[in-house]
C-alpha cells in the first residue's frame, strides 16, 4: 500500500514538473503583432452585390512563430458599416518577418446608395474608413488581438479613368 502511494506521488510530481515548461505554449508574452489593411481590390461591382478583396499584412514583432488562425472584423465606410464577417484562414508568420493574406467578402450596398453616391460626389475627396476586430493567435490557446486602424480611402484612385 505504501508503495503504491509513494509510486501515484511520484507519478504526479513527475507529470507536474515536466509540464512546467509546457506553460510557455500558452502564455503569450511579447509586443503584440500589427494587422494593416494594405488593399482594396474591386473584383465585381453589380446593383445588388459587390465583392471585394481586402490585403492585409500582419507583422510579427516576436522572436518566435505567429500562427494565425482567424480573423473577425467589421469596416466602415465614413459613418456606415461596409461589411462585417469571419475569415478563418490558419497560416504561421516567422519571427520578425511579415506576412499577407487576402479575405474575400461580400455585401450589398443597395439600401445605402443614397449614402454611397454622396460620397462618391466629389471623387477627389478623401472618404474616412475604420477597420475593427480581433485576429485570433495561437497554436494551443487563443490570443486574441485587437484591431482598430483608421485610414481614408480616395475613390478616384479605384475608379478607371474612362469610368470618371
Amino acid at each position: 500500500m505504501i508503495t503504491r502511494r509513494l509510486v501515484l506521488y511520484l507519478c504526479t510530481l513527475l507529470l507536474f514538473s515536466g509540464l512546467g515548461g509546457c506553460v510557455s505554449w500558452f502564455s503569450y508574452d511579447g509586443p503584440e503583432p500589427e494587422v494593416h489593411l494594405v488593399k482594396v481590390e474591386v473584383v465585381q461591382a453589380k446593383l445588388m452585390q459587390q465583392r471585394f478583396l481586402l490585403y492585409f499584412r500582419v507583422d510579427n514583432r516576436n522572436d518566435s512563430d505567429l500562427t494565425v488562425r482567424g480573423l473577425e472584423y467589421r469596416i466602415h465606410l465614413g459613418d456606415m458599416l461596409l461589411t462585417e464577417g469571419e475569415h478563418e484562414h490558419w497560416f504561421t508568420v516567422g519571427p520578425k518577418r511579415s506576412a499577407y493574406f487576402k479575405v474575400p467578402i461580400r455585401t450589398n450596398l443597395w439600401p445605402k446608395v443614397r449614402d454611397v453616391v454622396k460620397l462618391l460626389k466629389k471623387p477627389d475627396q478623401p472618404i474616412p474608413y475604420r477597420l475593427e476586430g480581433e485576429m485570433e493567435t495561437g497554436l494551443f490557446i487563443a490570443h486574441y488581438v485587437h484591431l482598430a486602424r483608421n485610414g481614408v480611402i480616395i475613390p478616384a484612385d479605384l475608379i478607371p479613368e474612362q469610368l470618371r
